[in-house]
């Protein structure tokens, strides 16, 4: 057997006689690290997930702001922590209707996904988060009026964390 190689002359294109193995779509959704956000009328709720996209955790919470510096911060984020996708949270109605609250949603996450064009913005149904966020809060001995600080960060976590869970669940 020789160790010898030969240079193959690409120049008129591809050889016909050498096949190229097809490309296998991967079975697993791009690794890195995801965003949930929580977006409410006074405040923005962040979390991340871990860089496997297994494990959402509390990030920020940030005011909004008329000059819109809060999704300049958000922008500014998502590059810092090398985010691959960003997951906003889609208030709809139990029955599945959306309102001035899903409509307001929509409008910063397409605001936010014009920022940062390279990354993916999904918009998920997030119905309840904020209850089942209050109430796991509750079950942590966090009162009702100590909450207010952290609760839109742990609605951002529920939020994540169902979108990493469900993601998982279809792989």
């Amino acid at each position: 057997m020789s160790n010898e190689t030969s240079e193959i002359d690409l120049s008129g294109g591809w050889p016909e006689h050498l096949k190229v193995p097809p490309r296998r779509p991967s079975a697993q959704p791009t690794a890195g690290r995801v965003l949930g956000v929580d977006v409410g009328k006074a405040r923005v709720g962040l979390a991340l997930s871990d860089p496997t996209g297994t494990l959402a955790s509390p990030l920020e919470t940030l005011r909004r702001a008329k000059n819109r510096a809060d999704l300049d911060r958000l922008a500014a984020l998502v590059v810092e922590h090398e985010v691959t996708e960003v997951v906003v949270g889609e208030p709809v109605h139990l029955s599945g209707a959306s309102g001035a609250s899903a409509e307001d949603a929509s409008n910063y996450a397409q605001e936010l996904a014009d920022r940062i064009p390279d990354v993916p913005v999904i918009l998920i149904d997030e119905r309840l988060s904020t209850v089942t966020a209050a109430s796991h809060l509750r079950e942590s001995g966090i009162d009702s009026r100590k909450q207010r600080p952290v609760i839109d960060q742990a609605a951002a976590v529920v939020i994540l964390q169902q979108f990493l869970d469900s993601r998982r669940q279809r792989t």
